[in-house]
């Protein structure tokens, strides 16, 4: 049986890579097919999607993997379905994604709200877009159903005060 941490230690920031770095994700048909994964996966509840921008060679999410189910099974789901997708309904006959995928678990408000950002000015900083809302493959443009922010990475009320 594999261990899981407390759903509190689960939250993640991921990277996943296409294949040889290749911009198989630039076309709308790709970008929007791995939205609609995206929200399948996540009307399922195999995961919270808190976070997440789609770039042409890689995808950025902050995620929270459902309480029974492990991060790589997660990142299967989203990777292998939408390989699974990609084949049957685009004709895609190449590999997409590098094997692997890189991980960082938040470790607080703090460290949430850096990646939420660096999230949603990645197409910004690549010069895909002049505004983060305005580009349509990230949740910055707001198209696209959320989780919210997970209870234990909001700012706490006494924190948020003495901010101010």
């Amino acid at each position: 049986m594999t261990y899981l941490a407390p759903q509190e230690q689960r939250t993640f920031f991921v990277t996943a890579v296409t294949a040889g770095r290749k911009s198989l994700l630039q076309s709308s048909r790709m970008a929007n097919l791995l939205t609609d994964v995206l929200q399948h996966y996540r009307q399922q509840a195999r995961f919270q999607l808190h976070e997440f921008v789609i770039m042409p060679n890689h995808l950025h999410a902050i995620i929270t993997p459902a309480h029974d189910l492990s991060l790589e099974k997660a990142m299967q789901f989203i990777k292998g379905g939408f390989s699974f997708r990609a084949k049957r309904e685009l004709g895609c006959q190449f590999e997409i994604w590098e094997r692997s995928f890189t991980e960082h678990r938040i470790k607080n408000c703090e460290d949430y709200e850096k990646h939420r950002l660096y999230v949603h000015e990645n197409p910004v900083c690549a010069g895909l877009s002049a505004d983060a809302e305005a580009y349509p493959y990230s949740s910055a443009s707001r198209a696209n159903p959320l989780d919210g922010r997970p209870p234990w990475l909001k700012p706490s009320s006494l924190s948020a005060g003495s901010q101010g």
